[in-house]
């Protein structure tokens, strides 16, 4: 053993690789791999055609999430191409011995939040999906990545895959966060400072009070949205709060084995005088409510401040002033008071009990405004199920919301939820280019506190004025 100082990045890769190649990637083996009905059917065609099977079935699981309806989930899909892509998973997963959760299964939902829910996601594992925002999971001290649609046949068929390492970067935030600040503003902060391609190459690992003071699911959010600012992926080390929201969740180990994970799970931390390539520290009192104003999530200031020009936000001027064209707003303007048409709370990144129950507490003793189509999709059933046991529903209800079925829904345009051409949205998702939530549709990235105040006021609106 080795008694250099090791970076937790480093434990858990190096812990992986089965196979180093001489300047080429690693081959690493894969704990867990997630699948769904988008990235999925191509990759069950080449096993197919190479008459190869899947290795550890047991190691991949399958749910649909982005193509499906948020309402009437009982009644047939209507998009043909939809329909075809679930019934494909649904095949794929019963020829293949792979665990299958389709709608109308109780377990259904987002596949980045289920993970975690159902005790599948646990510290010091290698798992991928054919999805980006795969790094949610770098939450619990995992490399978590998203990958293609031939990595993904790769893993069903080797379990393993070839990656370079990435480089190291940590980025710490320490302090104390003000009213109405909450992970996404910390995580929306963090990329408007370092711009939506200021960690390409690299695997970031948040330190500092603010990340352990965070709940497990703000810190998903941070990781979540770590490939937004071009990171390979994003990770916190395990803690006790690691611990206990494992602790007891169906696939967690229990007894004898919980007791030999939980020891080798508490190793799993950057010793001191570890050395990244590149590190970052950001004071938690210099972060309000975020939201964005561009068409990538680095476009992204304080909602009291007022947009920069081309020169301050710096970058090219011409896809700059482009953007501001697209989504109809101008320098120096402020974002307060703009009008919202749409608000979305859901997605991987904000559609977890402590996003409502934020949402919740904006909207309580308010109604909804009349001009504002709002969709509140929860990111599984059994989120669906803590909101109305929560009285949450109660509280939407009265103030003239409705809750809609779990699913990838609004976060981007591959379902009915699209936003109309020319109408802005106050989304609690993860990414606003051009067209992600429909053609022609302008995104406002923020938290639930944001997107609650915005649904109420029909404007942009500091959530801090509606907080008691």
């Amino acid at each position: 053993m080795s008694n250099n100082p090791t970076t937790l990045f480093d434990k858990v890769w190096n812990a992986h690789v089965v196979r180093k190649i001489e300047d080429g990637p690693d081959v690493l083996f894969i704990d867990r791999h997630f699948i769904h009905e988008v990235t999925s059917p191509v990759a069950f065609l080449g096993l197919e055609k190479r008459g190869l099977s899947v290795i550890f079935p047991e190691r991949t699981f399958a749910t649909a999430d982005h193509n499906t309806p948020t309402l009437n989930q009982h009644l047939p899909v209507n998009d043909p191409l939809s329909a075809n892509q679930l019934k494909a998973l649904e095949a794929n997963s019963g020829k293949y011995g792979i665990s299958h959760w389709g709608l109308g299964n109780p377990k259904n939902g987002i596949v980045h939040v289920v993970g975690p829910e159902n005790g599948i996601t646990q510290p010091g594992m290698t798992i991928v999906c054919g999805d980006s925002h795969t790094s949610t999971h770098g939450a619990f001290g995992c490399i978590a990545f998203g990958i293609g649609t031939s990595e993904v046949e790769m893993v069903l068929s080797s379990q393993c895959i070839m990656q370079p390492k990435a480089k190291k970067m940590r980025i710490s935030v320490n302090g104390s966060l003000g009213k109405g600040i909450t992970p996404k503003d910390v995580i929306l902060y963090i990329i408007s400072r370092l711009t939506a391609a200021g960690a390409t190459g690299y695997f970031v690992e948040y330190a500092g009070d603010v990340f352990e003071n965070m709940s497990m699911e703000g810190r998903m959010t941070v990781c979540n949205m770590s490939i937004e600012m071009g990171a390979r992926g994003g990770m916190i080390a395990p803690d006790e709060k690691t611990f206990s929201y494992i602790k007891g969740k169906e696939k967690a180990p229990e007894g004898e084995a919980w007791d030999k994970a939980l020891a080798y799970w508490k190793t799993l931390k950057t010793d001191e005088n570890a050395v990244f390539d590149k590190e970052y520290h950001f004071d938690a009192k210099d972060i309000e409510p975020m939201i964005t104003y561009g068409t990538n999530p680095g476009m992204g200031m304080g909602i009291t401040r007022q947009i920069p020009t081309a020169d301050e936000a710096g970058g090219g001027k011409a896809s700059f002033e482009k953007s501001l064209n697209y989504m109809g707003f101008h320098e120096k303007e402020k974002m307060l008071g703009k009008k919202v048409d749409y608000v979305f709370i859901g997605s991987c990144t904000n559609g977890r009990i402590e996003d409502f129950r934020a949402f919740a507490s904006i909207i309580k003793g308010h109604k909804k405004a009349d001009h504002v189509t709002a969709w509140i999709v929860p990111g599984s059933h059994l989120v669906e199920q803590q909101i109305r046991e929560e009285g949450i529903l109660d509280l939407l209800l009265e103030a003239g919301f409705q809750l809609r079925q779990p699913g990838c829904s609004a976060c981007l345009a591959m379902n009915d939820d699209k936003i109309p051409a020319g109408k802005y949205a106050v989304s609690t998702s993860n990414r606003n280019f051009e067209g992600r939530q429909g053609p022609g549709a302008r995104t406002m990235l923020a938290s639930p506190l944001v997107a609650a105040a915005a649904a109420i006021t029909g404007v942009v609106t500091d959530p801090r004025e509606l907080m008691n």
